[in-house]
């Protein structure tokens, strides 16, 4: 099954359009379909809270990953400011992904 974005009136693809394409492709009712977004997004972020990658096959990775403090500048009065030490998200996008955003087919080889 292929979805298709090129109906979107913006760029961003949101939570909103993806129940909608669920309730329209899959055809589960408008509540379910959000129902379903929400938790996989949940299901992901508390993954990630607790220090959990995750891995997406086809699409890429999410990784946490820590960054230590150090010195940093306010860019208005040039003071320096100490930046805390905190973690982030980084994500890796999948070769498979990768290959289709530039338009690669791999049966070609």
């Amino acid at each position: 099954m292929k979805f298709s974005v090129e109906s979107l009136e913006t760029p961003a693809l949101t939570k909103a359009h993806l129940s909608s394409m669920l309730f329209e492709k899959i055809g589960l009712n408008k509540r379910e379909s959000k129902d379903m977004v929400e938790a996989f997004f949940k299901l992901i972020a508390d993954n990630l809270v607790e220090g959990v990658d995750v891995k997406i096959s086809g699409f890429g990775n999410f990784h946490i990953r820590a960054k230590a403090p150090r010195p940093g500048r306010n860019p208005r009065t040039g003071e320096t400011i100490p930046i805390q030490a905190r973690r982030v998200v980084t994500f890796h996008a999948s070769h498979k992904l990768k290959e289709q955003i530039l338009g690669v087919d791999r049966s070609e080889g």
